[in-house]
């Protein structure tokens, strides 16, 4: 190859990878050959911007090079961010998600493997801003004829300058801001995401803002008397890990699902002085941060997101658990995912706090999943339920997470005598194909999840079951849907079962839920901040 060809292949592989990045879809639908064929307006702004600063430009290529890398990793965070949550990457917001998909990584495909992955993603920022560097630097190299530099860099300056009023025009018109006189020959996508990024930003922060203003403003702070109407029952949470909608109405879990769920209607049914009812109910996110969706059951508020979240904690808010001590209730969590400091459980209202250290488990772990719900729910019979009792009643919460990513390998309902320490389950722990081979087909990993959450419907409703002598009220509900690739659709709705004794659920019959476990497709949906206000209302004579 000349010197020339040489030179002019260095620019067409440059102007490649920079079409590459302007171009790079943060979305998984439009993942496909097509993108290649876009017409990015950005391009030639960059392009015409290093023509009109010929030589070596540093202090331009460097804030050029940071912002494409930048804009390449938001992009990639969005993308995977659609697939596991089904909305785009929020950097105020959504920061912490990085070291739980590390932890779910590493738990997933074991240490070794995660690590070189958690390696390979610190690397990949600084391949690609290496390759940027290249690919600018091949373009400012190119050099005016002795004489023409004014001509030069003015003629290409003023190009920059319409490529960017194009870009800006585009951008304008997409954003409803005006309408142009003529079709735009592409679009300026990564320049209106930036754009938009910026502004969700902004909208962040002032949320935050009222939500704070919100979270001050608490009705039921000083109500009382409180859960009076309980008449000193037991009441238990229980969250079914990404147990949602997808149950009813994707083919693919219906059968199964649903035919659990009538097995364990009719047992209910058959148990004097016993009632079910069932809803739905709306959580602020999909596929994973269970954290949310507690905190707005709890709280009483909309927590789609950590600002939120965080605003709660730092707010006067008083939580279910919080109002439930004040009212003469021993508030108590069961959490086998914990597994470290949670600073967060006594803001939340929580006296006592059950880890995964905490739980006695010396069976081995399910990859990510600590431990089997059966042992979850054993280990609150033994620490919590059946334990010597200060004369209070409990209040508690129990998250059960057999059912959580990657569902490999899923647990047998045993009998519940034999759970002894969880070392009977090990041989199940060892059994099946690693996530890393499962999740290789997206239908072995749907068929894994199908049965996981089986299996945490079998043993909740089971422990329910043998409660029949002395029935708390259960409130058994899902978390949040799983990634939409599981669920088969955007919907954020989760079902709740209210189970236990006749005369409590009868107070919530004017709610107008379903007699039963199986919840009316026909039901309108509660969001999850509806929550703790109505179940205050209806177990309380001291309410507003």
């Amino acid at each position: 190859m000349t010197g020339l060809a040489g030179r002019l292949a260095g620019l067409a592989v440059a102007a490649f990878l920079l079409h590459l990045v302007v171009i790079q879809p943060n979305h998984p639908n439009a993942m496909t050959w097509g993108a290649l064929t876009l017409v990015p307006l950005e391009l030639p702004v960059i392009l015409f911007l290093l023509l009109a600063w010929p030589g070596r430009a540093r202090i331009l290529r460097a804030v050029l090079v940071a912002l494409l890398t930048l804009v390449v990793l938001l992009k990639a965070a969005d993308y995977a961010n659609f697939i596991a949550y089904n909305r785009v990457f929020n950097p105020a917001t959504d920061m912490g998600l990085i070291r739980a998909a590390y932890e779910l990584g590493t738990g997933a495909l074991g240490p070794v493997l995660g690590n070189l992955a958690a390696l390979g993603a610190l690397l990949a920022p600084v391949a690609i801003a290496a390759a940027l560097w290249w690919a600018t630097e091949r373009w400012v190299r190119l050099q005016p004829p002795a004489g023409w530099w004014a001509v030069w860099r003015g003629g290409f300056g003023v190009l920059t300058i319409v490529a960017a009023g194009l870009m800006v025009a585009q951008i304008g018109a997409v954003k409803g801001q005006w309408s142009l006189p003529y079709t735009s020959p592409g679009a300026a996508f990564t320049a209106r995401l930036a754009f938009d990024r910026v502004g969700l930003y902004r909208i962040t922060q002032a949320e935050r803002a009222e939500f704070t203003r919100a979270a001050e403003n608490d009705a039921f702070a000083a109500a009382s008397p409180l859960f009076d109407r309980l008449g000193g029952s037991d009441v238990v949470f229980i969250f079914i890990e990404s147990y949602g909608r997808a149950s009813f109405d994707n083919p693919l879990y219906i059968d199964t699902h649903q035919a659990t769920l009538e097995a364990a209607q009719a047992e209910l049914d058959a148990i004097d002085g016993i009632a079910m009812r069932s809803g739905w109910m709306t959580a602020p996110m999909i596929g994973g941060q269970s954290w949310l969706a507690h905190a707005s059951i709890a709280s009483g508020m909309w927590i789609s997101n950590q600002i939120r979240y965080r605003a709660l904690l730092a707010s006067p808010r008083k939580t279910l658990f919080e109002l439930a001590t004040e009212a003469g209730y021993h508030t108590a969590t069961v959490v086998p995912a914990i597994t470290r400091d949670w600073p967060e459980g006594p803001r939340i209202g929580f006296e006592t706090i059950l880890a995964k250290d905490d739980l006695g488990y010396e069976g081995l772990p399910f990859n990510w999943v600590t431990m089997p719900d059966q042992f979850t729910l054993t280990a609150y019979d033994r620490l919590l339920a059946q334990a010597p009792r200060d004369g209070r009643p409990l209040f508690a919460e129990i998250s059960l997470i057999s059912s959580h990513a990657p569902w490999v390998p899923v647990p047998e309902l045993i009998d519940w005598d034999d759970v002894g320490d969880g070392t009977v389950f090990n041989e199940i722990a060892q059994s099946d194909d690693p996530p890393s081979v499962v999740w290789r087909d997206h239908d072995r990993v749907r068929d894994q999840y199908r049965k996981a959450v089986d299996y945490a419907l079998q043993t909740t409703f089971s422990y329910v079951e043998r409660q029949r002598e002395d029935m708390p009220l259960f409130i058994i509900l899902g978390d949040h849907q799983p990634a939409e690739f599981v669920s088969g659709g955007p919907s954020f709705d989760v079902p709740v079962h209210v189970v236990g004794p006749d005369h409590l659920v009868a107070m919530i019959g004017h709610w107008g839920w379903t007699p039963g476990l199986l919840p009316d497709e026909a039901l309108p949906e509660w969001s999850m901040d509806l929550f703790r206000d109505r179940f205050l209302r209806a177990y309380s004579t001291g309410v507003p």
